[in-house]
């Protein structure tokens, strides 16, 4: 990523944490991304959440109609990546509580 890029990148990700109701978020996200973005997102989000239920590729594939490329990338960054899925996971696990 360019300098001018993880610049602008720290801008959105204060954007995102200024928000403070999920109301003020869905407005967020509604005007910065696009529909299929959205849902995307939100695709990819179920699916680490069956994955770390420790759900099987063909289970997840059924449950969420996410792709297997999809399914695989979302499971390399839950065992592999910077850990922002588990961090998000837990803390949502602890609001249920």
């Amino acid at each position: 990523m360019t300098k001018k890029g993880k610049a602008d990148a720290q801008k959105l990700y204060q954007a995102v944490l200024s928000l403070q109701t999920p109301e003020e978020c869905a407005a967020f996200f509604e005007d910065i991304c696009t529909y299929q973005e959205v849902e995307a997102m939100a695709q990819r989000l179920d699916v680490a959440l069956h994955l770390r239920q420790g759900k099987s590729y063909n289970d997840v594939n059924r449950l969420t109609g996410a792709s297997t490329a999809t399914i695989c990338r979302v499971g390399k960054a839950l065992n592999y990546g910077a850990g922002g899925y588990n961090t998000v996971i837990e803390r949502m696990e602890q609001d249920d509580n």
